[in-house]
């Protein structure tokens, strides 16, 4: 039987637990993958000691959660089931995050809360970690505004094009701080790949590739361009981006950069072209609608697309090799699908209420987040957020009830 959690909202604990130099400290060298060192020397601190935060042994995802229609936003940590309650923002129509931070966009600028749950990857091993949730502050955007980070830097590039650089350490320290701008303009997300910012310049019909150091200076420009860009993922593989003909796949190997193209292999009209993706963090197969009744699986390894033809579309996702492709569809089910063969494999009673049963012309509505054993799924109008088991013929695990409609519904931790 499923498993209910009735949520208690816990009182606000956004600014007054205050985080300190919360940048990951690394292993036996003193430093994390992008060599930021702590102020403590290797021998005095613990391997993956970071000031201000508990180590955990497994992974410590929490959902951000957003109301458009009052602001109200709420962080539901899925290791308690507790739900905090966090601060407005009225007027949020889209949330992204980078695995800590999420970025609530509205046409005024975009609010940063810092879910306090994040991971670091060392190639060899994962420190999972945990600490205070709190606001960070506002960045300058408007609610077209993109945003990609890792480890050390924040892009944020606005819907004129212009990308301005963030200390994302300083983020972690609950300060907002730009250091400096990208020259010309962008079409699309400029997204922090490998020490380096991986950028499309030209127009919105043909762009070309254009990678620059942290610097801001353009050190290489692979001879690749791409057809009215759309979309953009980060995998261990490189970075993958949307084009009308399919994918350009970038990759930096000792400084030296290639775009590999990964056509569709087929003529694809433009309402069943890929619009953007979604994926397990971490994970190279990627996501997409393919018009109203199918979606598109990107293998990034095999450098292949499948076609999966499906019933009507709100939400997809899958959590990679070996696991079902997971379809929300408009019959308010969760359906899942092999994605060899095609065929549906699994289904859960419908999860929706009615009115969640159409497809959102914006960022608002039912999602699919998907992480290493579960994935969830939002009823905005039901008020509910559920746990799903993919490996278990997506089996209900658990249902938390809320007080805000989640419309808006991101995962962290991961």
């Amino acid at each position: 039987m499923p498993h209910t959690v009735r949520s208690r909202t816990t009182p606000r604990v956004l600014t007054a637990l205050a985080l300190t130099a919360l940048l990951a400290t690394g292993c036996a060298d003193g430093a994390d993958g992008d060599g930021a060192r702590s102020a403590a020397t290797p021998s005095a601190t613990p391997h993956g000691y970071v000031e201000g935060a508990k180590e955990a042994a497994e992974q410590q995802s929490r959902l951000l959660l957003g109301d458009p229609s009052n602001g109200a936003s709420r962080v539901l940590d899925l290791v308690s089931g507790e739900v905090s309650e966090t601060a407005k923002t009225p007027g949020a129509s889209r949330l992204g995050t980078d695995g800590r931070f999420g970025f609530f966009h509205t046409d005024g600028g975009t609010h940063v809360l810092d879910s306090g749950a994040w991971m670091v990857d060392h190639g060899d091993h994962v420190h999972y970690y945990r600490a205070a949730i709190r606001d960070v502050g506002d960045l300058p955007s408007g609610g077209a505004a993109e945003i990609r980070s890792d480890a050390t830097v924040t892009a944020l590039t606005d819907r004129n094009g212009r990308t301005g650089l963030y200390d994302r350490t300083r983020l972690e320290k609950g300060k907002v701080e730009q250091v400096r701008a990208l020259p010309g303009k962008h079409t699309g997300a400029v997204v922090p790949h490998e020490e380096h910012l991986i950028a499309l310049t030209g127009d919105e019909d043909r762009a070309k590739v254009t990678v620059y150091d942290r610097r801001g200076k353009a050190v290489a420009s692979p001879d690749a361009e791409c057809e009215r860009p759309r979309g953009d993922a980060v995998t261990r593989r490189g970075v993958v981006l949307g084009c009308a003909d399919g994918a350009l796949l970038v990759d930096g190997d000792d400084g030296r950069f290639t775009a590999e193209r990964i056509p569709y292999g087929e003529d694809v009209p433009e309402p069943e072209q890929a619009p953007a993706f979604r994926h397990r963090a971490g994970s190279d197969t990627l996501t997409a609608p393919a018009g109203d009744r199918a979606v598109w699986v990107l293998d990034v390894g095999e450098r292949s697309w499948t076609r999966v033809g499906t019933g009507p579309v709100l939400a997809a996702n899958t959590a990679g090799e070996g696991s079902p492709l997971l379809v929300l569809e408009t019959d308010g089910a969760l359906h899942g699908y092999d994605v060899a063969t095609g065929e549906e494999i699994s289904r859960t009673k419908p999860l929706l209420t009615g009115a969640d049963r159409t497809a959102s012309e914006d960022a608002t509505g039912p999602a699919i987040e998907v992480d290493r054993s579960r994935a969830y799924v939002n009823d905005p109008a039901g008020k509910r957020v559920y746990e799903i088991d993919y490996n278990d013929s997506l089996r209900v695990a658990r249902t938390f009830d809320l007080d805000i409609e989640p419309g808006l519904m991101a995962e962290t931790g991961r």
